[in-house]
């Protein structure tokens, strides 16, 4: 007989040990499933975000006693149709500034290159920390540069022993002579001739029989991959809908069967995450939507007043950047100010200023407002998240990241707590709080 007794196996104990190696063997092979099958994932991933975002908007139309599948055929209807209003209503003009900014983008060009250069390499110069002004490279006594001249010029100055330095400013063409020397002149631009409407149609239309019968096979494969492009398009973008009200209409049952394949003592810890990952989410994701709105409606407003040319594409570019944090501000930032010195100095201030403005209210104001305490993230994890998510899965990634990284931070969160509870030392600290100082022992006198 032993003496130490009986030894009792606890059944519960192997059960649980079962549950917990077949929900990580399934976790595995969802995880390889997902990476294996990555390319084909965006219309899933936008389907989420869609659905998360518009499920709020079927949930307050299910409260005035409609079935939840004709809620969601609504909310299509007055989203959808809102997107193609706004875009019926705002596209031409936005198409008019894009073709008036890239018939004046020659002029900026010019701008840049022949006036804020010189004067920003002048500054530099002043202060000492640019090269010497070339000898060449001064204006002209008439007032024209190099490109402004018609032909080539040769220069005489005069150094300061007294002898001269020659300079030819230009190209130039040697040629010889019958009397054994050679000719120095100036090659020319041939004169423009003049325009012949009937000649260019009839220039052209050669042109393009001639290439569409060297290049017929060529042309016809960008024909295939415009239509296969544009069907593709609308494949998933049909898809995507499909699956973000499939995911709407069963979303009760989606999340019972992830709480199916806990445990009963466990269901309570998984309620507890859905409902902290939520609030994040939703200041993250729904938040980011409106405080993208709202900083396109202020941009177009400050745009507008100041008269900045090609507002309402600026302010399009805002909106539309907004949905990057951080970074998005920058880089719309960017262009605003740059077009508002090709108008005057004052202009790209009262733009830079406004801008400022703008995401300071954001900032104090939005932020705490909209998004809340449960969808703050420190801006350091912003930052990273979104250099890992443009990184590894560029636009995409980038847009994704913010998201992500609130979920994750979610469950760091939520299994921090758990084992805080379960800790007595731990157990009653809040979350994040900083340990008192150790008190200093005082000096003896």
């Amino acid at each position: 007989m032993d003496p130490e007794g009986p030894v009792i196996i606890d059944p519960m104990r192997g059960a649980r040990r079962r549950h917990t190696i077949f929900l990580a063997v399934s976790a595995a092979i969802l995880v390889a499933v997902v990476v294996a099958a990555r390319s084909v994932l965006l219309p899933f991933v936008l389907a989420v975000v869609i659905a998360y975002v518009l499920t709020p908007a079927v949930a307050w139309v299910e409260r005035k006693r409609v079935p939840r599948a004709l809620a969601i055929i609504l909310v299509y209807v007055v989203v959808l149709g809102s997107l193609a209003l706004s875009v019926r209503i705002g596209a031409p003009r936005v198409a008019q500034e894009v073709a008036n900014f890239r018939r004046e983008l020659p002029v900026i060009s010019k701008t840049i290159k022949t006036e804020w250069v010189p004067e920003v390499q002048q500054r530099l110069r002043s202060l000492g920390l640019g090269g010497a002004e070339h000898p060449g490279s001064g204006d002209r006594a008439d007032g024209e540069g190099p490109e402004d001249k018609d032909g080539a010029a040769i220069v005489a100055r005069q150094r300061a022993d007294g002898s001269f330095a020659i300079e030819i400013d230009g190209p130039i063409a040697i040629n010889p002579t019958k009397g054994g020397g050679y000719l120095i002149e100036p090659v020319r631009e041939p004169g423009a001739e003049p325009f012949d409407l009937d000649k260019l149609v009839a220039d052209i239309a050669g042109k393009s029989v001639a290439y569409a019968q060297r290049n017929a096979l060529e042309i016809v494969k960008i024909g295939r991959d415009i239509i296969a492009g544009v069907s593709r398009f609308f494949f998933v973008f049909g898809l995507t809908l499909m699956l973000a009200a499939y995911t709407i209409l069963t979303r009760e049952r989606i999340l019972g069967f992830f709480e199916s394949l806990l445990r009963p003592s466990s269901r309570a810890s998984w309620r507890s995450l859905l409902v902290r990952a939520d609030r994040g989410l939703s200041g993250v994701v729904r938040g980011q939507l409106l405080i993208c709105l709202v900083n396109g409606v202020l941009s177009a407003i400050g745009f507008a007043i100041v008269g900045l040319k090609y507002w309402p594409v600026l302010a399009l570019i805002a909106t539309v950047l907004s949905l990057i944090p951080i970074f998005g501000a920058i880089i719309s930032a960017i262009p605003a100010v740059i077009l508002g010195l090709t108008q005057s100095f004052g202009t790209a201030v009262f733009v830079l200023v406004w801008i400022i403005g703008i995401h300071q209210v954001e900032a104090n104001l939005l932020n705490p407002k909209i998004m809340g305490d449960a969808a703050k993230i420190h801006p350091v994890l912003v930052i990273f998240s979104l250099l890992v998510g443009e990184h590894f899965f560029g636009v995409v990634g980038a847009l994704l990241a913010v998201p992500v990284m609130s979920l994750t931070q979610s469950v760091f969160i939520h299994i921090r707590q758990q084992l805080q509870a379960a800790d007595p030392e731990m157990a009653g600290e809040p979350v994040g709080s900083m340990p008192p100082p150790t008190p200093r022992p005082t000096p003896r006198e």
